[in-house]
């Protein structure tokens, strides 16, 4: 569990990196609001591409061995970021963000199935919720120290030349340089650790196809949309809180994650004791929706809620409108732990393959911010979150009726 828990702070700390790293280089290589969101295209799409691949990679060198070649790639794609600093070349920073994402596509298709299968399976989605926790801490972290240590004036850089800009840029190459060390010894350490490999018993089923489980399939379309709301929520916050003037927009996809991890300990603490997997995604979708509500009618400037929940303490006042969407946390954590156990439960020698299809819903996070990019040049961005809903709405239906389906009709 140690060993899994430190991948998973691996996962959380460059996954949310991209929250920080949208409106810094929409500045430094100068893009717009869309263009700046094919970082998360980029960075989520490699989940699709590449997860089958990776799976037939499991298949052939085991989930241990897998693991640590997925650091292994991780390790090279963030020594790509030395040249595309160098460069301040947005090209090469997509490229270098797909190969990180390809490292975290075999790393969580190995790492999500190992942890489901730990033990019992009612409750995988307590052992996955204490494993986000880990995830989110490393959330919470990583855009408070991108945004202290790289760049903490983002507010005021339009004022600075190409050449100044050129020099912010070049910071990136350190900490990029000291993660790419960190990742290729954390390879090392699982190859030679004493992880346990996966052993699955056969199974009657196991000459039928993955398309012929219904429950895997809308699980993959559910996690689809549930990965395209949390990105939204987390990597669009900084955007979205920029464009109202707010200071220091680079360290609030933290905001999000700390209601994630306040969420996740609901996860730990009551599931399933108090709280069953099914209810705990049924709920998070209907606050979700609410949430988004808030989002798209409250006010642009900070009264009652902001100001209850982060004035009293000192913390920086936000809008109550990115107040809501920090507060999107809350809904988004527990989709992901609730979602995986009941979609891999009693699957077998399909546990890989299944595992992949999941991974590839990933790419949700890819899609659905250009979709909200896009819509929100023609809408503003505030109006923008509205179709959100759409997403809460799919994970509802898997929670009420697809996880249940057999077969292939309602």
């Amino acid at each position: 569990m140690i060993i899994i828990g430190i991948l998973f702070f691996i996962f959380g700390f460059v996954t949310w990196l991209n929250g920080s790293l949208i409106p810094f280089l929409k500045v430094i290589c100068d893009l717009s609001d869309l263009e700046a969101l094919f970082v998360t295209f980029a960075f989520y799409i490699a989940y699709t591409v590449m997860a089958f691949p990776m799976a037939f990679v499991l298949e052939k060198v085991g989930y241990k061995r897998g693991m640590s070649l997925g650091l292994g790639v991780m390790a090279f794609g963030s020594l790509l970021f030395i040249p595309a600093a160098l460069n301040a070349m947005f090209g090469l920073f997509l490229a270098a963000l797909f190969t990180l994402g390809t490292g975290l596509t075999l790393l969580q298709t190995a790492s999500n199935p190992y942890i489901v299968l730990l033990g019992p399976i009612e409750s995988a989605a307590m052992r996955i919720s204490i494993m986000g926790l880990i995830n989110k801490s490393a959330g919470v972290l990583a855009p408070l120290v991108f945004s202290v240590f790289i760049f903490s004036g983002l507010g005021s850089v339009e004022t600075l030349s190409s050449l100044e800009l050129q020099s912010i840029a070049t910071q990136l190459i350190k900490p990029y340089l000291v993660m790419a060390f960190i990742l290729g010894g954390l390879a090392f350490f699982v190859k030679f650790s004493s992880l346990k490999e996966v052993a699955f018993e056969k199974q009657e089923s196991d000459s039928a196809s993955i398309f012929a489980y219904p429950r895997v399939i809308l699980g993959a379309v559910a996690l689809f949309f549930y990965v395209g709301i949390e990105v939204i929520a987390g990597d669009t916050i900084g955007l979205y809180a920029q464009s109202l003037g707010v200071a220091n927009a680079t360290a609030l996809t933290s905001y999000t994650m700390v209601f994630m991890v306040l969420s996740y300990l609901v996860g730990v603490l009551f599931i399933p004791k108090f709280i069953s997997q099914k209810r705990a995604l049924i709920g998070s979708s209907v606050l979700g929706t609410l949430l988004l509500v808030g989002v798209a009618f409250s006010s642009t400037t900070s009264t009652s809620v902001s100001d209850v929940l982060w004035g009293w303490s000192g913390i920086m006042t936000l809008p109550n409108s990115v107040t809501f969407v920090a507060l999107l946390g809350l809904s988004n954590a527990l989709v992901w732990p609730t979602i995986w156990p009941l979609a891999l439960e009693n699957l077998g020698v399909h546990t890989a393959k299944a595992s992949a299809l999941l991974i590839m819903a990933i790419a949700g996070g890819a899609l659905l911010p250009l979709i909200f990019g896009k819509i929100a040049t023609f809408s503003g961005m505030q109006g923008a979150y509205l179709y959100g809903a759409i997403c809460y709405g799919v994970i509802l239906f898997y929670g009420l009726k697809g996880h249940t389906m057999k077969e292939w009709h309602l």
